[in-house]
């Protein structure tokens, strides 16, 4: 039976960072992947560019993982996103700073900083196994003894670290393969869910797709739970589809849409969204009555285009109890106070989110009360170490997920190394 200090289960982003600290750690490594190609998930990441890390403070970006992560505090003692920076430029790839602090490569290639990552984990001297399904891992008198992979070969290792990933974007590998092997060590799984998901709503404008393909931008979308009170609400971007809501801060909030349904036991959950946040209601008012009265003659559904998204005018109308064809001469203050409050908040009742499947990041995974945060290091099974989204911790889009699967990879490499030393 081949021997190792380290075995790695999984050639993703946290994976990948572990086989590097634990072989810079001194540690002979072995890096298994089920697949034939390493480095799927990240090749995909920041729609192909790789969006590898966010600059945010480290108060700011534990902020913007709302599932758990302060639990990261220990793990960015040791690697955070700075480091991330340094070590990608270290390997030659040129970094810039886009919109909301996102670390993108210049070249724009997620195939770049891919191709850098499998280059140092070779050059360290790693080695690795891909078509290579690992049918489980191996314990004995209460600690870690290796791994056997489904063709029967046993593989011999003091520490094994599980970077599996989730269950979301299955097609890069992400298959949920790692909960079981943490099941037999006496982990517990915690409700697995989709985040960073597109939301479903069944109201009829909706479902009659007259409003599909429209994107807002400067919006701010909010859950609200049954007693009427704000739950989160997120500004930014989003777009209308063909069953509901998509774009950025549609998908931030629909992990805040599954919480409010687990807690209240409905399906049907309240969001709302305000077409202008920057504006207090009197002064969205004032804004319409400035605007049809420079044209009072016009039909109000007419006489709004160009203050308001011109598809989205009939159902506001219709939503502030208003007929599109009276004139601006004709409207009563009333119906102008309707539809300011209206476009504070245009109410859409949702129904769920869609697949795990389909979701950028899974919600739930191994409990974190039993992993040593300062090491990934199992509470329960010496030896055995877990990073990455195999982890109950998930944050929103903008490089954040990605920085705590290099953090803690790092962190579980760095350990795995010296617990086998």
């Amino acid at each position: 039976m081949s021997n190792y200090d380290v075995i790695v289960i999984g050639g993703g982003p946290s994976g990948l960072m572990a086989s590097v600290a634990a072989a810079e750690h001194g540690a002979s490594v072995l890096l298994v992947d089920k697949g034939s190609k390493l480095g799927r998930k990240l090749g995909i990441s920041g729609g192909g560019r790789c969006n590898v890390t966010n600059v945010k403070d480290t108060p700011e970006l534990i902020s913007h993982i709302p599932g758990n992560g302060r639990f990261l505090f220990s793990a960015f003692d040791h690697f955070d996103n700075r480091d991330i920076i340094a070590f990608f430029e270290g390997l030659g790839i040129a970094l810039k700073e886009e919109d909301n602090g996102r670390m993108f490569p210049v070249s724009d290639k997620a195939s770049s900083v891919v191709s850098a990552l499998i280059g140092k984990v070779r050059g360290l001297g790693v080695q690795i196994l891909t078509d290579s399904p690992v049918k489980e891992i191996l314990y004995k008198e209460g600690t870690v003894e290796g791994i056997q992979l489904t063709s029967g070969k046993k593989l011999a290792a003091s520490a094994v670290i599980i970077a599996t990933g989730g269950k979301s974007v299955p097609q890069t590998g992400s298959t949920g393969d790692g909960y079981p092997w943490a099941e037999m060590a006496g982990h517990t799984i915690t409700e697995l869910y989709p985040t960073e998901v597109p939301i479903i709503s069944r109201e009829l404008w909706i479902k009659s797709g007259e409003l599909q393909g429209l994107s807002l931008r400067d919006v701010t979308l909010a859950v609200w739970n049954p007693k009427g009170k704000k739950v989160i609400a997120h500004r930014g971007d989003m777009i209308f589809t063909h069953f509901g809501l998509s774009g950025p801060i549609a998908l931030r909030c629909s992990q805040f849409l599954r919480q409010v349904q687990r807690k209240s036991g409905n399906e049907a959950v309240e969001m709302s969204l305000d077409l202008m946040p920057a504006l207090k209601p009197q002064e969205v008012e004032f804004q319409l009555q400035d605007k049809l009265e420079t044209e009072p003659k016009k039909a109000i559904r007419n006489a709004l285009k160009g203050l308001l998204p011109e598809r989205l005018i009939p159902l506001l109308l219709t939503m502030a109890g208003l007929d599109g064809d009276i004139t601006g001469h004709h409207l009563p203050k009333q119906g102008i106070i309707a539809l300011a409050a209206i476009l504070k908040r245009m109410p859409i009742t949702v129904h769920g989110t869609r697949s795990l499947a389909e979701a950028f990041v899974t919600g739930g995974g191994v409990n974190l009360k039993e992993i040593n945060p300062g090491t990934m290091e199992s509470k329960l099974m010496p030896g055995l170490f877990f990073c990455g989204e195999v982890l109950d911790i998930h944050g929103y889009t903008g490089g954040y997920n990605i920085t705590a699967a290099f953090s803690t990879g790092y962190t579980a490499g760095k350990h795995a190394a010296e617990f086998h030393s």
